[in-house]
């Protein structure tokens, strides 16, 4: 059915999808453990390609090197986000003296950090590969071959903010943005896959009405996006009371409005994947893509609750947080391949 380079562009996209989650995985691994900062310098670890496994190949005198380097790029990040109208928040990172503090050499740290950056580094290959793979569709279907090739400027830009990253010594904000354009790095690449399936694929799109249920599969990924958008402050404010040092337990009620919202949105996402479960079982046979799919989301949503009851009746553990993280992904890229199955009818 396909010629055999869609059949190479399909898989490699695929490929490129479930290591975009598995480097969505070691990013929650990375944070959940504290080990953003076990490498101090990037793209290398310690100026080196393998990273050390004893302090005593530490390279002499690194603290002051690296700081000196990371207060540099820090002043020109500042520069670029003043440009674009953030004075304030230029301001903060000059004025932040944490940014620049050292911390101590822990291998465990260095190389879950390192391992994270691997698994980034697969992922961007397996998008240059695909970029590569979609020159087949310039004649048939150019926005699969427009997309993908946007697709590695913005993992190229990606690549950069995890460099700002660790100059700002994990400032919050930074990593909440670097965390919602992985998301957008996914969404792209799950919109590419699609097209090219269903470009000669036309069973996958049912001749069935759907219209109304894409409305409401639109609304339901917007109130979750709007959720992840308050998960990700909820997740600064425990950042930030990890590191005042205040006990676990008390984390929750030091949280304060967010977390209220977050839950609150919570709930109404719940309803809406619940109700577009059953109308999707309802409409498609249990044989159907779609259907398929509107199961795997209703699995995902009741693993989500779960994932986020534990962190907040349990004294927010680190493994709950990287469940969060990672099922919440999972969660995004299924509810938005299901609205893009819902959005056409083949008669």
């Amino acid at each position: 059915m396909f010629p055999a380079a869609e059949k190479r562009f399909i898989r490699s996209n695929f490929i490129t999808i479930v290591v975009l989650f598995l480097v969505i995985v070691a990013g929650g691994v990375v944070r959940s453990t504290g080990s953003g900062m076990g490498c101090p310098d990037w793209p290398k670890c310690f100026n080196r390609i393998i990273p050390p496994t004893d302090v005593s190949q530490l390279p002499v005198g690194y603290e002051e090197h690296y700081i000196t380097g990371r207060a540099k790029k820090n002043e020109r990040f500042a520069k670029m986000i003043e440009f674009f109208g953030y004075r304030d928040l230029a301001t903060k990172i000059r004025q932040d003296k944490s940014i620049l503090e050292h911390e101590e050499f822990n291998v465990a740290k260095t190389w879950t950090e390192y391992a994270n950056r691997l698994v980034g580094v697969v992922a961007g290959f397996c998008l240059l590969f695909t970029a590569i793979y979609s020159f087949t569709y310039i004649k048939s279907k150019r926005s699969i071959f427009i997309w993908s090739v946007v697709n590695v400027f913005v993992v190229v830009v990606q690549a950069w903010l995890g460099s700002i990253v660790v100059s700002t010594n994990l400032t919050p904000w930074v990593i909440t943005v670097h965390m919602l354009l992985a998301l957008v790095i996914v969404a792209i690449s799950i919109y590419t896959y699609f097209k090219a399936t269903t470009l000669r694929d036309k069973s996958i799109l049912i001749n069935r009405d759907s219209s109304g249920l894409k409305v409401l599969a639109i609304v339901s990924l917007v109130l979750m996006l709007v959720q992840v958008v308050f998960g990700t402050e909820v997740r600064e404010i425990v950042d930030m009371l990890t590191a005042s040092g205040m006990p676990r337990e008390d984390f929750i009620q030091n949280i304060g409005q967010h977390f209220e919202i977050h839950r609150w949105l919570a709930y109404s996402s719940l309803i809406l994947v619940i109700v577009l479960f059953f109308l999707v079982r309802t409409k498609f046979s249990s044989s159907t893509v779609q259907a398929r799919f509107g199961t795997l989301l209703f699995i995902l949503v009741g693993i989500q609750m779960l994932s986020g009851i534990i962190l907040a009746r349990f004294a927010v553990p680190a493994f709950a947080q990287t469940t969060h993280l990672v099922i919440g992904s999972l969660l995004f890229g299924c509810q938005y391949y299901l609205m893009l199955l819902l959005g056409k009818s083949q008669r």
